[in-house]
C-alpha cells in the first residue's frame, strides 16, 4: 500500500461545513436518489407506455444534475482546498467519476428536451443506467473516502 493509500491516523478536515457538518456528504443524497429514480422511471415508461414516467424521467434527470453541481461544486473546493484530500488518489478518482456521471446526466437531460417520450427507447433508458452504475461507482470511491481514508471526519 502506498503511502497515499493508507489511511490518515486522524482522518481529515473539511472547508465546506456548517458547524463542522461537511456539507458534500448531505448534498450528495439528493443526486444520488434523482438519478437512479430516472432509470425506474424509464422502466415504468416502457412497461406502461404512459407518458408520465416520460415527464417524470426528464425532471429526474434535469433536477438531479443540477443538485448534483452544486453537491460537485462543495466536492471540488473540498478538494482544491485540503491538502489531506487532494494528496488521495481516490479523492481524485472520485472526481473523475462525478464529473463522469453529471456529463451523462445532462446529455441524458438534454437529448430528451424536445420529445420526453421519444427518447427513452432506446438510448435514454441506456444513458440512465450508466447514469445508475457510476452513482454507484462515485460512491463507492465516496464511501471509501469517509469510511477508510476518514476525509471529512475529524478536524485538522
Amino acid at each position: 500500500m502506498s503511502k497515499l493509500e493508507q489511511p490518515l491516523a486522524t482522518g481529515t478536515g473539511t472547508v465546506v461545513a456548517i458547524s463542522r457538518h461537511p456539507l458534500h456528504p448531505a448534498l450528495v443524497t439528493f443526486p444520488i436518489a434523482l438519478l437512479v429514480c430516472a432509470s425506474g422511471s424509464d422502466v415504468a415508461f416502457v412497461l406502461l407506455e404512459d407518458d408520465f414516467w416520460a415527464r417524470m424521467s426528464l425532471w429526474l434527470l434535469g433536477v438531479g444534475t443540477l443538485m448534483g453541481s452544486v453537491a460537485g461544486a462543495t466536492g471540488t473546493v473540498e478538494l482544491l482546498a485540503v491538502a489531506g484530500i487532494r494528496n488521495r488518489a481516490a479523492a481524485w478518482s472520485h472526481f473523475v467519476m462525478a464529473v463522469m456521471l453529471l456529463s451523462v446526466a445532462f446529455v441524458n437531460w438534454f437529448w430528451r428536451l424536445p420529445d420526453p417520450a421519444g427518447a427513452v427507447f432506446p438510448l435514454g433508458i441506456f444513458l440512465s443506467f450508466l447514469g445508475a452504475l457510476l452513482v454507484g461507482l462515485a460512491g463507492w470511491l465516496g464511501g471509501k473516502l469517509v469510511f477508510e481514508d476518514q476525509v471529512g471526519v475529524h478536524g485538522e
